[in-house]
């Protein structure tokens, strides 16, 4: 089931890229302090997910904190070494928080996963983006078909 407005976010341990290598951090760590912007993608290095979702968001982070957004993060069933390529190849340099949800525990306990075994991707999140405040969802944004509309950084100024 598909979690909804008003409910806590699931608490899942994730991975990101420290200064020293990878990072274990749970969920309510990484989103739940203050006003965050998280959208996911299906796929780092994709085609859609890097010529359209990621550098819009990379563009207008600097509008969403002007707008009281503390933490913009991008998520994906990747493992941790390449949402750290992706970030790197795409210049995100510190603007966003990227976020490794190598087993799909979080997309699934968030009830946005989705089977793209029909792709060859195997499991991976639905595209979507969700503005949550103290761990508590306040909006989310779902994707019904391929491209980015609602899900988009444009979209989600419209929403903080």
């Amino acid at each position: 089931m598909t979690i909804s407005t008003g409910e806590r976010i699931p608490d899942v341990e994730v991975m990101t890229m420290g200064v020293s290598g990878p990072q274990k951090v749970n969920t309510i760590e990484a989103l739940g302090n203050g006003k965050v912007v998280l959208f996911a993608v299906p796929g780092a290095f994709t085609p859609t997910c890097s010529d359209l979702h990621l550098p819009g968001f990379i563009y207008r982070a600097d509008e969403l904190k002007e707008r009281g957004v503390s933490t913009v993060a991008c998520i994906a069933v990747n493992d941790v070494y390449v949402m750290d390529a992706w970030s790197r190849a795409n210049g995100v340099d510190g603007k966003l928080v990227m976020l490794a949800d190598g087993n799909g525990d979080f997309a699934k306990a968030m009830g946005l996963d989705m089977d793209g075994r029909g792709f060859g991707m195997g499991l991976r999140s639905q595209r979507y983006a969700a503005v949550i405040e103290n761990g508590v969802l306040q909006a989310l944004f779902v994707e019904q078909g391929p491209g980015v509309k609602v899900s988009s950084a444009d979209s989600v100024l419209e929403h903080v």
